[in-house]
């Protein structure tokens, strides 16, 4: 048991998590824990109708129009890889960011490496931490078949035009897929896969859902056909045994195997949490421009992108920075040893963006707000990054 810790990193995973969250995955242990099948004993119905209600209520908090298309994986980091490698084929062009975590940027820089596909990655301005929306128009070509970009980054917490990009890929006509990293903004923002132009959304379940890691989500828009997606692993899916191959059917297509159902019985757990409690994100904002405000007085605060009131409104709950004589590993030991306050210092498994901020390959510190922390956590952070500088 950890106690008097006060953590500030809830953009690598939230906690604590809700009491609701462990107390849902306790109950289906104890009463429903079976494999979900559509047509076996009434355990294995519960569960399968478990699964299907929380992909209903991934769906509708995504605005997707078919919860079958909401396909459950092990985390953010699968939900990409099952998207990317299913969709590509050999010759294909990819536009990408510098702002993108490893997630999206490791696959697809080995599969340009080894020649499979051409890479494009477009940068953006360090004083706003944001991309250009005209660059991305620019980099599209003949080959291009898919846009792969975050939300919001996970260095600077800037959100990114992501509705703006999809106008411009719909601009492109239905041959470029968008692909979307949500993983700094489900749970936080409002998110309209139709609206935004959408078409393979992927997150995890255990950042502002709130949910058990070990769980995460891709949902394939109407716009994507079954055709257009290859399985990424094989296995059993709990209705169609008799196919030699996988069944092309949402969402066992790109669910093969035993799915994590405790994890997802708590994954939905958190979510009705969320829709419960709303205005998270608002008070991690507030708790962002106090610290910016904070570091705005002090020269040897060096805060990465957008700064000032202005600059806190264009983020989610993340702010990066470094202070001068201290490496970010130094600043991150003193806070938690002396002050037991939990940040992130290092590159975050961003390393583009920090190349393009000037902070590799040190990267920095970032703090992190979530939903349970508290005035008191603030003041206690704020102190001690003064005496730090003092």
């Amino acid at each position: 048991m950890i106690d008097h810790v006060i953590y500030f990193d809830n953009a690598a995973t939230s906690w604590p998590k809700p009491p609701v969250v462990a107390e849902a995955m306790v109950k289906f242990l104890a009463e429903d824990a079976a494999n979900p099948g559509r047509a076996g004993h009434r355990m294995a119905v519960a569960t399968e109708r478990m699964l299907d209600r929380v992909r209903k209520q991934l769906a509708d908090l995504v605005g997707g129009t078919d919860f079958h298309r909401m396909v459950f994986t092990m985390n953010g980091t699968d939900a990409l890889n099952i998207a990317i490698k299913g969709l590509l084929r050999a010759g294909d062009h990819v536009v990408t960011t510098a702002l993108e975590h490893n997630s999206v940027s490791r696959p697809l820089q080995a599969m340009a490496d080894s020649g499979f596909i051409t890479l494009t990655r477009v940068g953006y301005s360090p004083a706003t931490g944001v991309i250009d929306v005209d660059e991305v128009r620019r980099a599209i070509g003949s080959k291009t078949r898919m846009v792969a970009m975050t939300h919001a980054s996970n260095v600077l917490g800037t959100i990114q035009p992501v509705a703006e990009v999809g106008t411009v890929v719909r601009e492109a006509g239905g041959r470029v897929r968008f692909l979307v990293d949500a993983a700094q903004t489900i749970g936080a923002l409002k998110i309209d896969v139709g609206a935004m132009g959408i078409d393979l959304l992927a997150f995890p379940g255990h950042k502002s859902l709130l949910g058990p890691t070990g769980t995460g989500g891709l949902f394939v828009n109407s716009t994507v056909s079954l055709d257009e997606l290859a399985a990424f692993r094989e296995g059993g899916t709990g209705g169609d045994s008799s196919s030699p191959v996988q069944p092309r059917e949402w969402p066992y297509l790109l669910e093969g195997g035993t799915p994590n159902t405790v994890g997802v019985a708590g994954l939905g757990a958190a979510v009705d949490f969320i829709a419960g409690h709303p205005g998270a994100w608002q008070r991690e904002q507030e708790m962002v421009a106090a610290l910016l405000e904070m570091m705005a007085g002090h020269p040897k605060f060096r805060v990465l992108g957008p700064k000032g009131t202005n600059g806190a409104k264009r983020r989610v709950g993340t702010v990066s920075f470094n202070v001068e004589g201290y490496t970010p590993q130094e600043v991150g030991s003193v806070l938690d040893e002396r002050f037991s306050i939990a940040v992130r210092p290092g590159l975050h498994c961003a390393p583009y963006a920090h190349r393009g901020i000037g902070t590799f390959p040190d990267g920095a510190v970032r703090v992190s707000p979530g939903v349970f922390n508290t005035a008191e956590d603030l003041k206690t952070l704020l102190d001690a990054l003064e005496e730090l500088v003092a």
